[in-house]
């Protein structure tokens, strides 16, 4: 009894390591994206590269591929040529998590000169030039510079060749290179946590502590997978798409002592930029199955286990080198999916659809044609709202399933020469219901004088709502325009003249529940305070 407090005191101060790997990628990072909105992971991985405890500060779409990811570092490095002092680097959508713009750095862990595990840790980056954050390419080869497996540092000494390869390839370099060591600097914060942790139990590597973490995990697992009902069942979302609307079918299926996701009958590969390889699709259907069946049995190799993904080639399992810069979109749309099959075997327990995808926009803003200004990259993270709950209204504004925060207007003016005018609470773009959806926001985004700025679009649900559960309605559509009343594409490069502002009108989620069974005084109180207009929710 005693080895076993012993152990789970250790476990508990190895999640404060990864707390503390993680917080320090948050104070270096250079872009918004990673120090304000906290798009990242942080984890620390056994000698053998799997997952022992990850930071709570992340993303599932981090997290769970970079559980795969350091699977991978080790093969391609190979343990006779990892040293104390290296840092291993790439951004391979298909040995990474799932798109050029995150960077994946896994550093090894030694102990007197014996190899004790790895930490790990993922950033998104303000830019990795190509044609930008869009799904406009036609393959991999035009969304950014490709970093394979490679080491960034060797025993500590950094590849100034690979740095220099950087600055020549990206258009916002101090912001990628400062990345880069932010990165670096993070799992180096981990690995001395962790030695200082070993030494002061006297612990001369991470193999007992491991079994215990994985023996506890899995048991905890395997007892709620028990409890659930036995056999498959399907279900098809219809998206936006790029040019032309995409389906995404799923069948779950549940078994003694693991549960199966299988994408067969999704849409084809796009031509665009919204392929997603599986390990992403991966990441975000395994995140699903946990959110219902065991969301408070901790995140790990072991948790992780039961849940498995098979695919043909199709969207959701899009091969090299299909385009995937905007894989995200189509991503996020996974949980609500793989959650929509969940709620016929496990009826009255399952939340309804949000508006998942986030709407991210990337600007490239730069002055009018003779006159002097500034150019930026500028990436906001914008989300929409979260589907009702059994029992409770969803959550406006929330980016789920992502859970990445959203960048201050304060943040973002300062990155470039951009105005936010207006970023409020969309009213009555919640589905009714017995319990109200989430709101959608709106944003008003203008350059400063002198200056014109394109976007990237990267967004749903404009065409197809956020559909509600167990008789509840659907949350209103997104739009993007400008102020003129012109309607802009939802995915795709787009301009913004000089004067005009983008107006972006996010979705909201689906209502849950028979709307006629909606409280009195919470129609008064949506009334009350402007969520909804018309006296009705």
């Amino acid at each position: 009894m005693t080895d076993e407090i012993r152990m789970q005191v250790m476990w508990n101060r190895l999640i404060s390591v990864v707390e503390e790997q993680a917080t320090t990628l948050l104070r270096t990072a250079f872009s918004t994206s990673v120090r304000e909105a906290g798009d990242l992971s942080a984890g620390v991985f056994d000698a053998q590269g799997r997952m022992l405890a990850q930071a709570v500060t992340g993303t599932p779409g981090h997290v769970n591929t970079m559980a795969e990811a350091v699977l991978h570092f080790i093969a391609e490095i190979g343990r006779d040529n990892m040293f104390p002092g290296d840092t291993y680097v790439t951004n391979d959508p298909w040995k990474g998590t799932g798109h050029l713009h995150d960077i994946t750095m896994v550093s090894p862990s030694f102990k007197d000169d014996a190899l004790v595990g790895f930490f790990a840790c993922t950033a998104h980056v303000v830019d990795v030039g190509g044609r930008g954050f869009g799904a406009d390419g036609k393959s991999v080869y035009e969304e950014g510079i490709q970093i394979p497996i490679m080491k960034f540092a060797d025993r500590g000494v950094v590849n100034r060749d690979l740095v220099n390869i950087l600055r020549a390839n990206v258009r916002e370099a101090n912001q990628v290179v400062g990345d880069f060591y932010s990165l670096a600097a993070c799992n180096d914060v981990g690995h001395q946590r962790l030695i200082a942790m070993m030494q002061e139990a006297a612990l001369c590597d991470l193999e007992p502590l491991s079994e215990f973490i994985f023996a506890r995990t899995q048991a905890a697992l395997q007892k709620r997978i028990a409890g659930l009902p036995k056999g498959v069942w399907q279900n098809a979302m219809d998206t936006d798409g790029y040019d032309q609307p995409v389906r995404l079918v799923c069948a779950v299926t549940i078994s003694a002592d693991a549960v199966n996701v299988d994408f067969a009958g999704s849409a084809p590969v796009s031509r665009w930029g919204i392929n997603v390889p599986v390990v992403y699709t991966k990441a975000y259907a395994c995140y699903a199955l946990k959110c219902v069946i065991a969301p408070d049995v901790p995140n790990n190799w072991a948790s992780l286990a039961p849940f498995t993904v098979s695919s043909p080639n199709n969207i959701l399992n899009a091969p090299r080198p299909a385009p995937v810069a905007v894989r995200h979109v189509i991503g996020h749309l996974v949980p609500d999916l793989v959650l929509g099959a969940l709620a016929q075997a496990l009826p009255g327990q399952v939340l309804a659809e949000g508006a998942a995808a986030l709407w991210n926009i990337h600007m490239s803003v730069r002055p009018v044609a003779g006159q002097i200004g500034r150019r930026a990259e500028i990436l906001m993270f914008n989300s929409g709202g979260m589907g009702a709950r059994p029992g409770l209204d969803g959550l406006s504004a929330t980016a789920f399933p992502s859970g990445v925060m959203t960048m201050p207007i304060e943040a973002t003016e300062q990155t470039g020469p951009v105005v936010v005018w207006r970023k409020a609470l969309r009213p009555d773009s919640g589905g009714d219901g017995t319990f109200r959806g989430g709101l959608g926001q709106v944003i008003e985004i203008e350059a400063l004088p002198g200056h014109e700025f394109e976007f990237s679009a990267m967004f749903d649900r404009t065409g197809h709502p956020a559909l509600g559960r167990e008789g509840g309605k659907p949350g209103a559509t997104g739009a993007a325009v400008l102020s003129d009343g012109t309607r802009l594409n939802p995915k795709g490069w787009q301009s913004v003249p000089a004067g005009q502002r983008l107006v972006l009108n996010l979705p909201g989620g689906g209502g849950y529940g028979d709307p006629a069974a909606r409280a009195k005084d919470a129609r008064d109180e949506d009334c009350a305070k402007g969520y909804v207009t018309g006296g009705k929710s």
